[in-house]
C-alpha cells in the first residue's frame, strides 16, 4: 500500500483530527498490531473485548507509524505527540470497516492478477502451494498464514504493490454470502474451489448449502474472461457450476484431480474435466507419507493441437512433494493447474511443488527430546482433514508404537456427536497403539472407538492438556510416534509445545 493520509482520509469517510505534516507523505502500509508497527505505517486502531488498539496509539507514533485510524477521542499527550511526529490522526466510523475502504481502493491501483481461493479444506496449503509454484516465474503476494477473514483478506490486498504480478488471496467463510462480500473489493479474475466438506455445516445445514457458499467465488469472476479451478473429483463441482451458470458465459473452467481415478480416455463424454485438466497417476507414499505421483496435464501445453489424439496431447512428469499424505495430490494438482495457466512449464511446477514446505502446526514433523516422533497437525481439524492426517500418519514408516491425541473439532453443530462417531469408527479399523481423546466432543470419539471393537486398554479419556502429557510422558518412547490434531480453540498446540520442550 502506498497512499496519502488525503487518500485514506476520502476513501474511508474520515474526518482530521491532526492533519499530516506532509500532504503528499505516502503511508506504505497498513497494522492493527502496534508490536508490528513499522516506520511509515498507519495503525489501525481496533476496538477488542480484552485490549483496545486506541491505548496503543501513542506507542505506534513512537514506532515510526505516520498515522493512525480512530473511532475514539484520543487524549490530548497522544493528540500533542502525533503533531510533534508529523503524523496524522483519521476518525472514522468503523476502524474495522475502514481497512476494507482502502482495500477497495488500494486494489484499482494494482496491476496483477488476483486470484481468489476458497474450499472446506485444503486451503492454506493450496494457497501455499500456489505461491510457491507461481514463484518460479512470478512475483508474488499471498494471504500470509491462514489470515482469510475479514481483515485479513483486505490485508494481503494492501501487501501487494502496483508491480505485482500475481495475488494469492485466501478466503474463508462462515456463511452465506462472506464470499461474496469479500469478493467485492478483492475483485478476483481466477478463483480456486479446493473441495466441499463438511466444515461450516453448523452455519449453512447442508454440503448443498456450503457448496452456495463456496461458489460465490467463481460467481463473481468476470464474465468471458474469468478462470474457475475446479475440483474434477469433488461430488459437488458440478452442482456448484450448475448453480451459478458459469460455464455457459464463456469462462474458462480449469479441471484438477488427484484422486487416481480421472478417466484419460473419457474424450468428450467427461465434459469440462475433458481439457484443460490436470491430475495425478501412480500415486505412492514413501516411508515418511510424501507423495510421489506422475503429473499429468492436457490442454495447456504448446504443440498439441484439439484433434490430437489422447495419448500424444497428455504432457507427463515425475512429481514428489516434501508435504505429507494422500490429499495433498488434489492440493499440488490444483496449484499445478493455477501455474500451467499461468504459462509456466510442467517441469518447472513440479520442480515449485517439491520444494514447497508445510507450514507449522500443518503435518508438521518434529523430534522430541524423548527420541519419540510428533506429528503436529493441531492448527486446525475438521472430519475430513482428520480422515486424511489418520491416514497419513498411519502410512508413515514407525519403528515403535502410534498414538493419536484427537479433540474436538468445531463448528459442527447438531452433526457434531455423528461426525466424532464417525472418526471413532475409523480409528478402530487403523494400526494404531492408543488413542488419546481430549474435550467434551471428542469421547464420542472414544465411545465409537470402543463400540467398534477397539481394545478399551488402548483408548485413553483426559480432561486437560496436563492429563494429556502426563499420560503421554509415560506411555512414549524412542521410537514411538504421535499425532496431535483438533480445532485450533482446543489449543493441542501446547501439548505439542509440551512433548518438545
Amino acid at each position: 500500500m502506498r497512499l496519502n493520509a488525503k487518500q485514506i482520509a476520502y476513501c474511508t469517510g474520515g474526518t482530521f483530527v491532526v492533519d499530516p505534516m506532509e500532504a503528499s507523505f505516502l503511508l506504505t502500509g497498513l497494522v492493527w498490531d502496534s508490536r508490528e508497527v513499522f516506520n511509515g505505517c498507519l495503525y489501525v486502531a481496533l476496538p477488542g473485548e480484552r485490549v483496545d488498539g486506541h491505548s496503543f496509539v501513542a506507542a505506534a507514533f513512537r514506532s515510526g507509524a505516520r498515522g493512525a485510524l480512530v473511532m475514539q477521542p484520543l487524549d490530548d499527550a497522544t493528540l500533542l505527540l502525533a503533531k510533534e511526529m508529523g503524523a496524522a490522526v483519521i476518525e472514522v466510523p468503523d476502524t474495522a470497516a475502514a481497512i476494507t475502504d482502502i482495500a477497495r481502493e488500494w486494489r484499482t491501483h494494482l496491476k496483477g492478477k488476483v486470484i481468489g481461493l476458497t474450499g472446506s479444506t485444503g486451503k492454506t496449503t493450496t494457497k501455499n502451494l500456489v505461491r510457491d509454484v507461481l514463484a518460479a516465474k512470478f512475483s508474488v503476494v499471498a494471504t500470509k498464514a491462514n489470515q482469510n477473514n475479514e481483515l485479513g483478506v483486505p490485508k494481503t490486498i494492501l501487501n501487494a504493490n502496483p508491480e505485482t504480478e500475481m495475488i494469492v488471496v485466501e478466503m474463508g467463510m462462515r456463511g452465506m454470502g462472506q464470499i461474496a462480500s469479500l469478493c467485492e473489493f478483492v475483485r478476483p479474475q481466477w478463483g480456486i474451489i479446493t473441495n466441499v466438506g463438511d466444515s461450516h455445516i453448523e452455519l449453512l445445514g447442508s454440503r448443498e448449502n456450503i457448496a452456495r457458499a463456496k461458489s460465490e467465488l467463481i460467481a463473481a469472476l468476470p464474465a468471458a474472461s474469468g478462470v474457475a479451478f475446479l475440483n474434477g473429483a469433488d461430488d459437488m463441482t458440478d452442482f456448484m457450476l450448475e448453480t451459478t451458470n458459469f460455464g455457459r458465459l464463456g469462462n474458462a473452467v480449469v479441471c484438477f484431480d488427484g484422486s487416481s481415478k480421472y478417466q484419460v480416455g473419457g474424450g468428450a463424454s467427461l465434459g469440462w474435466r475433458h481439457r484443460p485438466a490436470v491430475w495425478a497417476e501412480n500415486i505412492s507414499l514413501d516411508s515418511e507419507g510424501r507423495p510421489h505421483f506422475t503429473l499429468c496435464e492436457r490442454g495447456f501445453s504448446e504443440g498439441f493441437p484439439p484433434d490430437s489424439s489422447e495419448d500424444t496431447a497428455i504432457h507427463r512428469v515425475a512429481c514428489h512433494l516434501s508435504l505429507r499424505g494422500l490429499h495433498n495430490v488434489h492440493n499440488a494438482c490444483a496449484a499445478a493447474a493455477v501455474g500451467l495457466q499461468a504459462g509456466i512449464s510442467l517441469e518447472a511446477v513440479a520442480g515449485a511443488l517439491a520444494g514447497s514446505l508445510p507450514e507449522a502446526g500443518r503435518q508438521e514433523v518434529l523430534k522430541a527430546r524423548g527420541g519419540f516422533t510428533i506429528v503436529n497437525d493441531a492448527y486446525n481439524a475438521n472430519p475430513d482433514s482428520m480422515r486424511a492426517a489418520l491416514s497419513t500418519f498411519c502410512s508413515l514408516d514407525i519403528p515403535g508404537a502410534r498414538v493419536a491425541v484427537l479433540g474436538d473439532m468445531g463448528e459442527l453443530g447438531s452433526f457434531a456427536q455423528a461426525c466424532h462417531e464417525g472418526i471413532g469408527k475409523l480409528v478402530a479399523t487403523l494400526p494404531l497403539d492408543c488413542l488419546v481423546c481430549v474435550g467434551e466432543l471428542a469421547q464420542h470419539i472414544a465411545d465409537a472407538a470402543l463400540a467398534a471393537g477397539m481394545d478399551e486398554t488402548k483408548v485413553v479419556r483426559a480432561a486437560t492438556i496436563a492429563d494429556v502429557l502426563q499420560d503421554l510422558d509415560i506411555r512414549l518412547h524412542p521410537g514411538d510416534a504421535v499425532l496431535v490434531k483438533a480445532s485450533h480453540f482446543m489449543e493441542l498446540n501446547r501439548v505439542v509445545e509440551g512433548l518438545v520442550s
